[in-house]
């Protein structure tokens, strides 16, 4: 998902689940910031480096292709972007790809739970950070936090279902042309055989086609044994912000338990008929209308977002009261989810997370020497 969901219908979510305008604001900046909050953007700020919950085009580019390399990233996109479904899900096929496959992001899996309840009785910055997961698992299903050629990968098969027939998605490498969704045409990662290649990290290979809301379309992915995989984005991101409704009541306290495959319906209905109409709208970014529908809910003006909102509040902070600020928030809520969703990884004898140690008996110790570990493997490349 982009920008217009994450923050804009992340507030709107938020607000219709009982919170202030003031608390959406900030749940719905800090589901937006897992996107933003870098290892280059931490360290401007004077930040933990181990809290990055994304990683730039050239973090990535510069990114040592070995094990560790590797295990950094998926210790970066399967936590925050690609949610596995079911870490001891049963494999079909070649053995040897079992840990990739169970790494596939889908909605409902038993850690979309562990996530919400992870920010439960914690920060509004948590509760932001969770909805960012949750909301991801419904636009990146069936893609996974780990390049693959043998799970992202598109082929000549890949068709946007339309209501006059169906039409063949263009994939191109170009970056400087703009997606057109009337021609069909899309910008996506250049094909590389290379089944570790970063060019086959996530929905690389499709662009940003997965993640607009009016999206419809069937593909043939090597993992699904050449299976026709349908995907009805309005669908989803319809279940997305009910579940998010649902989700953020219970955070609030209004259930006692939170259960998936479960969704806002009554507090959404009334709304149903114009949500639609933004979500099938054939745009690119939604944000302006999320924006217009989210201020007439609450009858308050959404600041547009500011990357930068909150890092002189963090910076200025003495080193004791970091924690206390609103970044500082953050990256503890990011740390959790972090230290939560590999420590899962590494207990299903999965090691492409790498190793890890349970941080409620060990607290951050597991993800700092990580990222030490990681440093000093880029040192050694510049060497």
């Amino acid at each position: 998902m982009q920008l217009d969901f994450h923050y804009y219908a992340t507030y709107c979510a938020a607000f219709l689940s009982g919170y202030s305008h003031e608390e959406s604001i900030r749940i719905a900046y800090c589901a937006q910031f897992v996107d933003n909050c870098s290892r280059r953007y931490l360290a401007r700020i004077k930040g933990p480096r181990s809290a990055a919950s994304t990683q730039t085009q050239i973090e990535l580019a510069d990114a040592p292709a070995d094990p560790i390399g590797l295990q950094d990233i998926v210790r970066i996109w399967a936590p925050f972007h690609f949610l596995p479904y079911d870490l001891y899900a049963p494999v079909k096929g070649v053995r040897s790809y079992k840990n990739k496959y169970r790494l596939i992001c889908r909605p409902n899996g038993a850690l979309v739970k562990d996530t919400v309840e992870l920010a439960k009785g914690r920060s509004l910055e948590a509760a932001g950070v969770a909805m960012h997961v949750l909301a991801d698992t419904w636009a990146h299903s069936y893609f996974a936090g780990v390049p693959s050629l043998v799970i992202n990968n598109t082929n000549d098969y890949f068709y946007e279902i339309l209501p006059g027939g169906d039409r063949k998605v263009n994939f191109r490498s170009s970056v400087s042309k703009p997606d057109d969704p009337e021609k069909g045409d899309y910008t996506g990662s250049l094909f590389q055989p290379n089944e570790n290649s970063i060019m086959n990290l996530g929905h690389g290979r499709a662009g940003h086609f997965p993640d607009y809301s009016y999206a419809r379309y069937k593909y043939m992915p090597a993992w699904a044994d050449y299976d026709e995989i349908v995907k009805d984005n309005p669908s989803d991101y319809m279940h997305a912000f009910r579940q998010m409704v649902y989700a953020m009541k219970y955070l609030r306290g209004e259930h006692d338990t939170f259960t998936l495959s479960t969704y806002d319906t009554e507090t959404v209905s009334e709304h149903e008929e114009e949500l639609m109409s933004i979500i099938t709208k054939r745009q690119t970014l939604a944000s302006n209308d999320w924006k217009a529908f989210g201020e007439k809910l609450s009858g308050r003006e959404i600041p547009d977002f500011d990357v930068n909102a909150f890092a002189d509040e963090y910076m200025a902070a003495a080193k004791d009261d970091k924690d206390e600020t609103v970044f500082g928030r953050f990256i503890l809520a990011v740390l959790a989810q972090k230290s939560m969703v590999v420590g899962k990884i590494f207990s299903s004898g999965n090691l492409l997370a790498g190793f890890s140690v349970d941080y409620s008996k060990k607290g951050f110790r597991g993800i700092q020497d990580f990222a030490a570990l990681i440093e000093a493997r880029m040192e050694e490349m510049k060497k």
